[in-house]
């Protein structure tokens, strides 16, 4: 079943444009268009587009996906290191979260109590030491 670019962006959830830009960067193809009326979009490309926006979804970029819509032929297991990778990538920014929410609240808790209102121990921690 064949749908217009309209219909794809509707049912997919996503903006004209959305679908013009993944042409753009390669990541979709164009359909031709014919003499008369509109580009028709196979539901290949829909199931492709739907790949790339779960992929985004997952934390992917659109240099990454390019490389698993690229590996969707290849053996598993290249597919599985590049997973492998964009897991150690998202642990990394869990534990850095983790330390920054440590931080902050050990900074709050010595804000509530603090009884000198003369300083802000927030403050203090963010000015260099002189």
């Amino acid at each position: 079943m064949s749908r217009t670019i309209s219909k794809v962006a509707k049912e997919i959830g996503i903006n004209i444009e959305t679908v013009r830009f993944y042409e753009r960067k390669g990541l979709i193809k164009q359909p031709a268009k014919p003499l008369q009326g509109y580009r028709q979009y196979p539901t290949e490309t829909v199931d492709r587009i739907r790949f790339i926006k779960r992929s985004q979804e997952l934390g992917f970029t659109l240099k990454e996906i390019e490389g698993l819509l690229a590996l969707s032929d290849a053996p598993c297991r290249q597919v599985e290191e590049l997973a492998q990778k964009k897991l150690i990538a998202v642990q990394k920014k869990q534990n850095d979260l983790l330390r920054l929410e440590k931080a902050l609240l050990e900074l709050l808790s010595q804000c509530q109590n603090n009884k000198d209102n003369t300083h802000c121990p927030i403050i203090e921690s963010l000015q260099p030491n002189l």
